[in-house]
């Protein structure tokens, strides 16, 4: 994903480059370490997570490098006794530095667990140092924004779900961020433009409050705007009263019809949405647009998409914005980068912890690896998607939909965390897969990153391979992670 920053090497906190300058006047810099990236606690109070946000850390990795106007920069900041922060000989080492890191990484749409190494990078300290904020930032926000998709299209059962969250993301790289996290996660569309354009992703969108307003009457707003996009007629119908607003977009659908065009669909985006939906159904039903779908927004999250359903709203499509794009009731996924091991001066391996008086932020020692292992089980289709409707301008894409991946109905048993010194042995007839795959070896890229079709692919699969228990919003256990002890 393009990043958009003006330097991708300084984009890291302060602390990263002062303990960079550390290292290297304590001649410690060469030093092999190893870090991982996980997190503590599953976003939402959900079963599991998913991985995204790799491919920007791809591009920074294959970008990184400090330009003259960084190394200006870094030379004018002073420390607090006003001398100059980093040392003129230490710049220079900046300016020369190209990463030697070798990095492993879960491939995004992979279902992931709490305290596993979603990133491995190991190299010496100093480039790895560097390198953390930007990491956590480019792994952090996508992998919570995927998840709360994932969980949208879970409550939405099948129906199609588009991403509308632009205009409320944080900022314009957020929101790109946003929305194609949003696709991996499995959303169907996008509003925004430019996602679609970088990623491919298909584009939908209706009009706004404000074209009705820029007429004299709702009916006429609703005919110019036939008129001028016969082709594109979803009508937002809550500007002023619902059902009258479902009436005369009736009336226009009548007119579209005589002319040879469909009448797509209507939007609701306020109001009592359970009531009506049910009402502007009957109207449609009663008026012959049988295929006519009903398209609602407005503040949805995946609990409100449970409740309508629950309730038998009558929606055919969701469009979710804000509470999906910020995460809404969780900010932050909170993963965290930690240092596993070190080497000595004769290169000998010293496996590093963190303590704490909070058994969550305690650490595993040691250079991780995770398997998971699969077993046969009747899988879960729920979050197949199967519209009802048969118009082919929305519904194409989901009837040609194959969600059949699952290589002999294999499902997830559990994760177990290893440390590479320890390899626990595979027993007969046992199904596993490492997740870590190999991305950079000594600052080279080696992996081909997929296109986010496949990578969305690739979560459906996961999630059909997923017990549904713990596919539910509020799951009552929790997927089982070891870790394995020798």
């Amino acid at each position: 994903m393009p990043l958009m920053l003006p330097s991708v090497a300084l984009h890291t906190d302060l602390y990263q480059l002062t303990m960079a300058q550390g290292y290297w006047k304590l001649g410690l810099h060469n030093r092999e370490a190893v870090f991982e990236i996980f997190y503590r606690e599953n976003p939402f109070q959900g079963g599991y997570a998913i991985a995204c946000g790799l491919d920007g850390v791809v591009e920074l990795i294959d970008s990184y490098a400090f330009s003259k106007d960084d190394l200006e920069y870094l030379a004018d900041l002073k420390a607090q006794d006003g001398s100059s922060l980093f040392q003129t000989d230490f710049l220079k080492t900046l300016q020369a530095l190209r990463l030697t890191i070798d990095l492993d990484a879960i491939e995004e749409g992979t279902l992931v667990f709490p305290k596993e190494p979603l990133l491995r990078v190991q190299g010496p300290i100093w480039q790895c140092q560097l390198l953390e904020t930007a990491l956590l930032n480019l792994i952090n926000f996508p992998t919570l924004i995927a998840t709360k998709a994932s969980r949208v299209c879970f409550a939405a059962a099948g129906d199609p779900v588009i991403e509308f969250g632009l205009r409320r993301a944080q900022g314009p790289n957020g929101g790109l961020m946003a929305s194609r996290a949003a696709f991996v996660g499995g959303v169907d569309f996008t509003s925004n433009v430019l996602a679609g354009k970088l990623f491919g992703i298909g584009v939908r969108g209706t009009h706004a409050h404000s074209w009705i307003m820029a007429f004299d009457s709702e009916l006429e707003s609703f005919n110019a705007y036939a008129d001028a996009m016969p082709n594109n007629c979803i009508f937002l119908v809550d500007t002023y009263k619902t059902l009258e607003g479902v009436q005369h977009a009736i009336e226009v659908g009548h007119k579209l019809k005589a002319q040879g065009h469909a009448f797509l669909g209507i939007r609701l985006d306020s109001g009592d949405m359970l009531n009506l939906s049910l009402a502007a159904r009957t109207l449609l039903d009663q008026a012959g647009f049988t295929d006519t779908f009903i398209l609602a927004s407005s503040d949805l999250d995946e609990y409100e998409i449970q409740r309508l359903k629950a309730g038998g709203a009558k929606i055919d499509m969701w469009g979710v914005g804000t509470r999906l794009v910020t995460g809404h009731e969780q900010s932050a996924l909170g993963g965290v980068y930690k240092l596993v091991s070190i080497q000595d001066e004769k290169g000998h391996w010293h496996h590093k912890y963190k303590l704490s008086d909070d058994p969550l932020k305690q650490t595993y020692p040691g250079i991780h690896a995770v398997r998971r292992y699969l077993g046969r089980n009747e899988i879960d289709n729920s979050n197949t998607k199967n519209t009802t409707k048969n118009n082919s301008e929305f519904n194409s894409k989901y009837n040609s939909k194959s969600h059949n991946n699952n290589d002999n109905n294999d499902y997830f048993v559990k994760d177990l965390i290893y440390s590479i010194d320890t390899v626990p042995p595979i027993l007969e007839n046992e199904e596993t897969v490492e997740l870590l795959c190999p991305i950079f070896r000594k600052g080279k890229k080696i992996y081909n990153l997929p296109d986010v079709q496949s990578i969305q692919s690739r979560t459906y699969a996961q999630l059909e391979k997923l017990p549904k228990g713990l596919k539910e919003l509020r799951p009552k256990t929790q997927y089982k992670v070891e870790l394995f002890k020798k």
